[in-house]
């Protein structure tokens, strides 16, 4: 969870001017993921966060693959930074 702190820091830094492109819209949507996470682990039968997690998880999937399709350098490197796993589909 630290480790993850510090790269949304430094990536907030660096894209402050650039809040469309992907790298950072992945980068909120797995802010977003981790808080929905931590909120379930609490909350089990909480349906409607447990909706939210999922959209939120094939926004970010569908973006990767964009991304993955558009500039295969750019997305290896996102994915080592976030430390998300790799597409099956591909």
């Amino acid at each position: 969870m630290v480790k993850n702190s510090f790269i949304s820091v430094t990536f907030h830094e660096k894209k402050k001017e650039n809040s469309g492109s992907v790298e950072f819209q992945v980068l909120s949507f797995t802010n977003k993921i981790q808080r929905l996470t931590s909120h379930l682990e609490l909350h089990r039968k909480d349906y409607l966060s447990q909706r939210g997690l999922r959209k939120v998880l094939e926004k970010r999937q569908r973006l990767l693959s964009y991304l993955s399709k558009k500039n295969r350098v750019r997305y290896k490197e996102l994915i080592s930074q976030l430390n998300i796993r790799e597409s099956k589909n591909r």
